[in-house]
C-alpha cells in the first residue's frame, strides 16, 4: 500500500517501497528509490541519485539530493545515500556528493533538525543528533553518537571521533577527538562527554581511563607526540583509548587543543 497526493509529481523511473507515504506538493525524482516504511511530507524534492532506506520520517521542505555548491561540480554522476530510521526536519538540505568521494552518505538512527545543513561528499554514521541549523560543510566526516548544537558550523574536511558533543553557536576549524566535549569559536576541548557516555553505557572505569586519557592529551601540555606515547605504552588494551590514538593519527587538518 503507497499512499501519494494527487498533487505530488513521481518522475518515471522513481523506484517506491511498500507502505510509503508522500505529501502534497512533493517531486520526487526519476532516479530516486526510497524504501519501504518511508513517510514525507508535503512540499519536499528529492532529485538526482538518490536512495532512501526505511521508516525515515522527512518533514516539509526538505530538499534531498540536489547538486552541489561546489563550483567544481560540473553534474558528474554522484549519489546521495540515507540508511534507515532517520528524521529529517523542516528545510533540512543535503546536496549530493562530487568527484571527490561520489556520494553524500548518512547513516542510521539520526535526527537532523530544522534548517540542517549537510554538504556534498559528507559521511555521517549512525545515532547522530544536529540541532537546528548546524552547518556541514563539505567533506565533512562524523561518527556515530554524536551531537552538534544549534548554530555550529564545521569547516570543510573535519572530521568529529564517535561520542563527541559540540555545543552550540561553534565554530568547528580542527577535528574533534571521540568522547570529547568541545565548545567554543574557535571550538577547543572543555572536558570528556561524561553524560553522553553514562547514558550509553559506559562503566565507570572505562570513564576513569578516558578521563586520564584526557589529560594527557589536553591539560599537560605535552607535545602531541609525546602523548600519544604515553597512551600507546599505558593503554594498549584499551580500545577506546586507542580508538583515540588511531583518529589522531589519521588527522590531516590536525585536532582542536
Amino acid at each position: 500500500m503507497v499512499e501519494i497526493h494527487s498533487t505530488s509529481i513521481i518522475e518515471d523511473g522513481a523506484i517506491i517501497g511498500d507502505n510509503v507515504k508522500i505529501g502534497p506538493f512533493c517531486l520526487i525524482g526519476k532516479n530516486v528509490k526510497i524504501g519501504n516504511g518511508t513517510t514525507i511530507q508535503s512540499h519536499v524534492v528529492i532529485e538526482g541519485i538518490t536512495e532512501i532506506g526505511e521508516n525515515n520520517t522527512i518533514y516539509s521542505f526538505a530538499s534531498i539530493g540536489k547538486a552541489s555548491q561546489d563550483l567544481k561540480y560540473k553534474g558528474e554522476p554522484t549519489k546521495t545515500i540515507i540508511g534507515n530510521n532517520n528524521t529529517i526536519r523542516e528545510f533540512v538540505t543535503i546536496h549530493r556528493g562530487t568527484n571527490d568521494k561520489w556520494e553524500t552518505k548518512i547513516g542510521n538512527n539520526n535526527l537532523l533538525m530544522a534548517y540542517v545543513h549537510v554538504a556534498h561528499d559528507v559521511i555521517i554514521g549512525d545515532n547522530c543528533i544536529f540541532s537546528n541549523n548546524a552547518t556541514l560543510a563539505g567533506h565533512v566526516e562524523i561518527g556515530n553518537w554524536v551531537i552538534v548544537g544549534g548554530l555550529t558550523g564545521i569547516h570543510q574536511f573535519c572530521k568529529i571521533g564517535d561520542h563527541a558533543m559540540v555545543g552550540g553557536a561553534s565554530a568547528v576549524t580542527q577535528d574533534i577527538c571521540p568522547f570529547i566535549l568541545a565548545d567554543g569559536n574557535k571550538a577547543i576541548p572543555v572536558g570528556l562527554n561524561t553524560v553522553g557516555l553514562r547514558r550509553r553505557g559506559f562503566t565507570d572505569e572505562e570513564l576513569l581511563d578516558l578521563k586520564r586519557a584526557y589529560k594527557i592529551l589536553f591539560r599537560k601540555g605535552l607535545p602531541l607526540k609525546e602523548a600519544l606515547s604515553q597512551l600507546e605504552e599505558i593503554y594498549s588494551e584499551s580500545k577506546n583509548i586507542m580508538t583515540m590514538v588511531n583518529f589522531i593519527k589519521q588527522s590531516s587538518r590536525g585536532i582542536s587543543k
